[in-house]
């Protein structure tokens, strides 16, 4: 069986505390459980992770090349200027995709930029909790 990692960065956590008219008012527990089941339902095994600092998000890229076959990852703000991730990502040899839930180019300017999009395969936004669900149907064919 495939194996995958939904990776959170910072603040992703509260999802369904903070800023509900952006990220609804599902919380990021209920979110998990779902992603955790959609890829059950799609032949995978999820794990998800999520950390507000940015060295274990690093950790966690690099284990993933020896534990995942493909990879989601949300980095939260940590998108438009993390260039340590960036590396990170770049520095492994499966497939991410990065996904966000909001439309990040409707929002505010410093957001509109994602300096991980050039090492991701691709992203997708704007859609709620189902970016997610497309982030790891979109891996069906990258693994």
């Amino acid at each position: 069986m495939k194996r995958i990692l939904v990776l959170l960065g910072p603040n992703l956590n509260m999802v369904g505390i903070r800023e509900k008219g952006v990220y609804g008012t599902e919380t990021a527990e209920t979110i998990e459980a779902e992603i955790v089941a959609f890829a059950a339902d799609n032949g995978y095994e999820a794990e998800v992770y999520q950390s507000n600092h940015e060295g274990d998000l690093i950790d966690k890229i690099h284990a993933s090349r020896l534990e995942f076959d493909g990879a989601v990852i949300n980095a939260g703000a940590l998108t438009h200027y993390s260039y340590a991730l960036r590396d990170a990502i770049a520095s492994v040899d499966i497939p991410y995709v990065e996904v966000h839930m909001s439309n990040i180019h409707a929002r505010e300017e410093f957001r509109h930029h994602s300096v991980i999009a050039p090492v991701c395969a691709g992203q997708i936004a704007g859609f709620g909790k189902h970016s997610y669900f497309l982030g790891v149907t979109a891996l069906k064919d990258l693994m």
